[in-house]
């Protein structure tokens, strides 16, 4: 499944997650990483001109 891990194990991160969050933070939490992941993901598709600065030389 996921990074080698089983249901049960899933399960297990999931319940100790929410005992450390709370039920009503973890969707916060799942939104924030959802567009941090998308914001990379873009980034590494079309990177900005100014990261290289080298290439103008």
């Amino acid at each position: 499944m996921l990074f080698g891990l089983g249901w049960p194990e899933v399960a297990v991160i999931a319940v100790i997650a929410i005992l450390i969050f709370g039920p009503k933070k973890i969707p916060e939490l799942g939104n924030a990483l959802g567009k941090t992941l998308k914001g990379f993901k873009e980034e590494l598709k079309s990177p900005s001109e100014d990261s290289n600065p080298e290439q103008e030389k």
